[in-house]
């Protein structure tokens, strides 16, 4: 991942929260990082649309719940846009299970945060998230994915989608959907971490998924990976 400290351009962030006292608060605190810059916010779906396409942010905070326009509908129009470099959505929520959340990961969002995390995991996901991975690395997430698909049976044809994988990016898909860093698939495969990213490209080539978190969700939903 890239070092904040050696960031040539500050990421940029709009928040789109229908509580104002919200978006001052992570405003405040993510303006305070120097390689973060908070370039507007947007007090419901409709205005983060307009905002996104306006301002072309890195990252929206998106909360899931909100006036005009719920957080899912505004995240599927701003990831329909497609925007180059693209910009990242991340999903904001005060419940750490919700099929909002699920349907948002689906739709290409790179992950979802609790509006209680510490300040430093707002700050860390964030980075995360610009620099192109999926927050998918906390307990929370996994368990959100797994009590979801857990309650679903393997859509018909999704297990027939992976047949175009070779069997070690099959197995990069599994350790991918079980939340481990490309570091640690690599160290877990005893193979350079630059294999592992290209084996990730593949994957998602492939399946034709935006990134990690539709991987996770492809990987659930087809029974490579069992809830547990």
């Amino acid at each position: 991942m890239t070092d904040p400290s050696a960031a040539a351009t500050p990421i940029t962030v709009l928040i789109a929260d229908d509580q104002a006292m919200v978006r001052q608060g992570f405003g405040a605190l993510l303006a305070a990082q120097p390689d973060i810059s908070v370039i507007g916010d947007a007090p419901d779906g409709r205005r983060a649309v307009a905002e996104a396409a306006r301002l072309r942010p890195d990252v929206v905070l998106m909360d899931v719940r909100m006036p005009e326009m719920n957080g899912l509908d505004a995240a599927r129009h701003i990831l329909a846009g497609r925007t180059d470099p693209p910009t990242r959505v991340l999903m904001l929520t005060t419940f750490d299970i919700d099929d909002y959340v699920y349907e948002a990961l689906g739709l290409g969002a790179s992950g979802f945060l609790l509006k209680d995390a510490p300040a430093d995991e707002l700050i860390r996901a964030v980075r995360v998230v610009a620099d192109g991975q999926a927050l998918l690395a906390p307990t929370v997430t996994r368990r959100l994915i797994a009590d979801v698909t857990r309650r679903r049976s393997p859509r018909r044809g999704r297990d027939r989608a992976l047949d175009v994988l070779t069997p070690r990016e099959r197995e990069v898909l599994e350790l991918i959907a079980r939340g481990l860093s490309n570091q640690e698939i690599a160290a877990h495969l005893f193979v350079a971490e630059q294999t592992v990213k290209t084996h990730v490209g593949k994957v998602l080539g492939k399946l034709n998924l935006r990134d990690r978190a539709q991987a996770v969700v492809l990987a659930y939903e087809s029974g490579l990976v069992v809830p547990g």
